[in-house]
């Protein structure tokens, strides 16, 4: 049974996908933007899909925090597919190799000024993928 904040977090979840996401994509992978862009497959619809995330470079590819869990469509997509293309600051990656890790194994792998404001959201997990 969902609990409160499980619900409120949901809400939120809806609302990104729904009003904020389809703004957010209008600015997310340019230059001087904060957020990236990950284009996928849809893995029933085989429909190609973009979601605006943050996409931390590392030195072989990218880290993206899950605040929502591992459970959200566009990390499924990415899973299934074993591969994407993340947007960012104006370039576009192929990934591949999408896993998932926790806060402790990419900490190091973090600026402090990052993981502490991922660790104020609540990040305990994260997507890691390797450019092509």
């Amino acid at each position: 049974m969902p609990t409160d904040p499980d619900r409120a977090k949901n809400a939120v979840r809806r609302f990104n996908k729904h009003v904020l996401n389809p703004v957010m994509l209008h600015l997310a992978g340019r230059k001087y933007w904060y957020a990236a862009v990950i284009s996928h497959v849809g893995r029933r619809t085989g429909r190609q899909y973009a979601t605006p995330v943050v996409a931390e470079p590392v030195p072989d590819g990218f880290l993206v925090p899950l605040p929502y869990g591992t459970q959200v469509d566009w990390l499924r997509n990415v899973q299934t597919a074993g591969k994407a293309t993340i947007t960012a600051k104006g370039r576009a990656y192929d990934v591949c190799d999408p896993e998932i890790v926790d806060a402790a194994t990419v900490s190091a792998l973090l600026s402090s000024w990052r993981r502490q404001t991922f660790e104020r959201f609540g990040i305990k997990s994260y997507l890691k993928v390797r450019t092509v």
